[in-house]
């Protein structure tokens, strides 16, 4: 279940890709499979170990060139263990939100960007955010360690990003039909198992269906939503190329219009 558009990130074969809070490594497969350099990188330990294996069995099954294999990293987002301009795109998917000095979080994967290279940055959407937080103290931090510290606006991140020396371009939201689920899921107890609920449950095995079979009527379903109920907001942007860099930067015509 991808969340950032790979058209609009432009991921080419033979890139390096970062993918910053890689946890199970579903955007780090898909950029894989498109002939990418990955480093997939989490604060966690078991996440970096499973993308590893996982990518393992990719390149065994020959989903995967093994020349593009490279090794999951353990690191921080406010220290990343990378030179600067290390990476053609760079992937941070649902990571900035739990994150309290997000500033220099954002700073950091400037940074590692190359001139010239694009940034895809996902968090929660500010409705479905502020609903989840409203129905319940328990979704969130302080109750939660680790969990969302703050709700993002779409102008805000564009702010920070811009702070952090890119320049924002297009945006857009996803997975509208997840939105009602953890609005259920915290107006029951979001601590509870999804099986001690029996609406929570079968809404539960409903996303599941979606993302295994991926049928047309919910893709149409959320295409329509989206726009209003995306649980998560994507916005892209681009590094500057410096005055002493040549290659122009590679500009897709939805970067032209910020949603």
């Amino acid at each position: 279940m991808l969340t950032v558009d790979y058209g609009r990130l432009d991921v080419r074969a033979g890139e390096r890709v970062l993918d910053l809070g890689c946890g199970f490594g579903r955007h780090s497969y898909e950029a894989l499979k498109r002939g990418a350099e990955v480093v997939a990188c989490d604060l966690a330990r078991p996440e970096v170990e499973q993308v590893r294996d996982l990518a393992r069995l990719l390149v065994a099954s020959g989903e995967v060139d093994e020349s593009v294999m490279a090794a999951p990293v353990q690191g921080n987002a406010l220290g990343l263990p990378f030179d600067d301009d290390s990476f053609d795109r760079v992937i941070a998917a649902e990571v900035l939100e739990h994150i309290s000095d997000d500033e220099s979080a954002f700073a950091e994967l400037a940074r590692v960007l190359r001139p010239g290279g694009r940034l895809a940055v996902t968090i929660p959407s500010w409705l479905a955010e502020t609903v989840c937080w409203k129905l319940s103290s328990d979704y969130h931090a302080p109750a939660v360690p680790g969990g969302h510290v703050r709700i993002y606006r779409l102008r805000g991140v564009r702010r920070k990003l811009t702070t952090a020396g890119l320049q924002p371009g297009g945006s857009h939201r996803a997975h509208a039909l997840h939105s009602p689920y953890w609005w259920l899921r915290c107006a029951v107890g979001p601590n509870r198992e999804v099986s001690e609920h029996r609406l929570v449950g079968a809404y539960h095995r409903l996303l599941e269906w979606d993302i295994v079979k991926r049928p047309f009527v919910t893709a149409a379903a959320e295409r329509l939503l989206n726009p209003l109920l995306g649980k998560s907001l994507v916005v892209y942007a681009d590094k500057p190329l410096r005055a002493s860099d040549s290659a122009p930067v590679r500009q897709s015509e939805d970067m032209a219009h910020a949603a």
